[in-house]
């Protein structure tokens, strides 16, 4: 594996820096996303950036391309840009010197990069989904490379540089950008993995995947900071962060996280001796005793909770390079039964953040796939389908896909269903398919490949008509084996109570238009109003756009009811409002199941 080289003059020593940032104030030294084997964005120009003695003359060389620059401000920040370059996929060598210091990158290839940003189902490993160990052994992919920027680097600051200590695995020495081999690829995130891997097989050009997503980050903290001014609702929010931040004292912590031990040694000690007194041995856990260390989810604004945390240490903080564009998985931390569930606020914050990343890579149009909320937990079916639709996960579904089309590119974005592909986890072993499925967006839509399919039907009106809802698409929406019943559609009348509800395809002259109609009834609800469809973390809901497997039609309703259990972050009653909330929609949907299951002619 070649390595960085930092080369001091009049020394014959050569000393082989992985990344100088830990050289003293003033040294030389590039900016950490700036490794050993990576892949450089083709056809944009190509800045390169750091730090040297301020005042200092520093001199870029990339292949035979040749740049000066000073070292200004206190910072003695330097830059430099060189013409964009078609991709090559013969490594380069990128040599930067200043006063007699060196820095050598080797083998840097020139093709597309791709981010892979949100949270734990995006960094999944290969080595743990389904088919890994096979995907792996296939992956001799020299023209694939991959970094990994780790959890601990979020920061209630936007932060500038990238530091050792978050690169690739915390105890891997090598962190430069790895060359894909079936031995990296098992410890990449399996779906930036098989993304990658699709594109550089398709394309043969050099790929390289970013992985900054972050296990537990919740959607507040991957928007960049500046944009929560743009929004009422978001610029509260990021106040009262503020606020808490002004607020926190690390000393006045860790002297009472010291103060928790004292008393927890104290009664583990006690324990010991009474244990001893009655001549019984029984294993205790000791406490742990503090290291003076703060996690970062106990500090405001740094927390992997808060405003901006995650995307000004692990995203923004490499802003000015060149990229081709961002997949995105998230939604959990933002799902659950309690009052972190928010999907207005998260709606707003959908748009923010992808206008947000355009705004600092430089790029209107940057491409954007937004994979939606993973399918865990205990699944729908016919004996829970009323209570499985008490679900924040489907509001937040819904609030990734609205917040994506509210930035107004569909021509450069998508909104990826993943919820058909159902596991009873919290890290569903089904991630291929999404890997699989963005890469088909990509292909076909980003890089013109007409021979790929990759489609998305729209509902384009839900009518009332004799007792029924007549549901009309843009596109064919039809089972993926082509013959089962349809599933996973429920209805309502002006209650607003949905049961579960028959579905049938509507019979239509125009060959055409055949399976773009479908009839929505139940016997329990006689003046229908509404119709929701795949309305669960886990929910029932098996149609397919043209009935192909790899495209789901995506969950949604026709009514625009509220959420009922959201609360502002600094609300102070807040957490009571919101279980309140729940315990009453709880109520409504055990009734509106008994109700079902005790009616004879209703869907069983």
């Amino acid at each position: 594996m070649k390595t960085r080289h930092l080369i001091l003059a009049f020394s014959t020593l050569v000393a082989f820096a992985l990344y100088p940032c830990g050289a003293s104030a003033g040294a030389l030294k590039t900016h950490g996303i700036f490794r050993s084997n990576m892949v450089i964005q083709r056809d944009k120009p190509i800045t390169i950036w750091g730090w040297a003695e301020p005042g200092q003359k520093v001199t870029v060389q990339f292949g035979t391309e040749k740049a000066d620059a000073s070292a200004g401000g206190d910072a003695g920040r330097w830059e430099v840009t060189f013409p964009a370059q078609p991709a090559n996929a013969v490594g380069q060598t990128l040599t930067v010197k200043a006063d007699g210091a060196t820095i050598i990158l080797d083998n840097l290839l020139v093709g597309d990069l791709w981010v892979m940003n949100g949270q734990s189902n995006m960094a999944f490993a290969l080595k743990g989904v389904y088919d890994g160990e096979f995907e792996a052994s296939m992956a001799h992919l020299p023209l694939l490379r991959h970094i990994r920027i780790r959890s601990g680097a979020e920061s209630e600051y936007v932060e500038t540089d990238l530091k050792d200590t978050f690169i690739n695995g915390e105890d891997d020495p090598d962190k430069n950008w790895k060359v894909v081999t079936p031995e990296v690829a098992l410890d990449m995130g399996a779906i930036g993995y098989i993304f990658g891997a699709c594109l550089q097989r398709s394309l043969q050009i050099p790929i390289g995947i970013i992985d900054n997503s972050r296990g537990g980050a919740s959607m507040e903290s991957l928007v960049p900071r500046f944009k929560f001014a743009e929004n009422p609702v978001a610029a509260e929010y990021l106040k009262w962060v503020d606020a808490r931040r002004a607020e926190f004292s690390e000393e006045e912590f860790l002297a009472a996280e010291m103060e928790k031990w004292r008393v927890a040694e104290a009664n583990y000690q006690k324990a010991i001796a009474d244990d001893k007194a009655k001549g019984v041995d029984k294993k205790r856990r000791r406490p742990n005793k503090p290291d003076g260390s703060i996690r970062t989810w106990s500090v405001p604004g740094r927390s992997p909770s808060d405003a901006a945390a995650c995307y000004n240490g692990m995203f923004g903080v490499f802003k000015g390079l060149n990229i081709k564009g961002v997949a995105f998985h998230q939604g959990y931390n933002n799902a659950m039964m309690n009052a972190s569930c928010k999907p207005a606020l998260y709606r707003i914050l959908m748009k923010l953040m992808v206008e947000g990343w355009r705004e600092d890579f430089q790029d209107p149009h940057l491409p954007v796939a937004v994979i939606g909320l993973c399918a865990g937990g205990q699944a729908q079916t016919r004996l829970n389908f009323e209570t499985m639709g008490l679900s924040p996960g489907a509001y937040i579904r819904e609030a990734q896909r609205l917040g994506l089309a509210d930035a107004g590119d569909p021509e450069h974005t998508t909104f990826i269903p993943a919820y058909d592909e159902k596991i009873p986890q919290l890290h569903t072993k089904k991630k291929k398919e999404l890997g699989l499925r963005a890469a088909r967006w990509a292909l076909r839509t980003v890089y013109g490949n007409e021979g790929i399919q990759w489609e998305t039907a729209q509902l384009l009106s839900a009518v009332p008509e004799d007792g029924k809802m007549l549901l009309t698409f843009d596109l064919p929406v039809l089972p993926d084996d082509f013959g089962s019943e349809l599933e996973g559609f429920s209805i309502a009348d002006t209650s607003g109570v949905f049961y579960l509800a028959n579905a049938v395809p509507n019979a239509v002259a125009d060959k055409k238009s055949q399976n773009t109609q479908i009839l929505v009834s139940s016997p329990l609800v006689k003046e229908p109003v509404a119709v929701r469809y795949a309305w669960a973390r886990a929910p029932m809901g098996n149609l397919k756009v043209n009935g192909l497997p790899w495209q789901p039609l995506h969950s949604f309703r026709t009514d625009d009811a509220a959420f009922p259990g959201e609360v502002a972050h600094q609300d102070p009653e807040g957490q009571k409002k919101n279980g309140e909330a729940i315990k009453a929609m709880k109520a409504e949907t055990a009734s509106a199941l008994k109700t079902r299951l005790e009616y004879p002619a209703s869907p069983q």
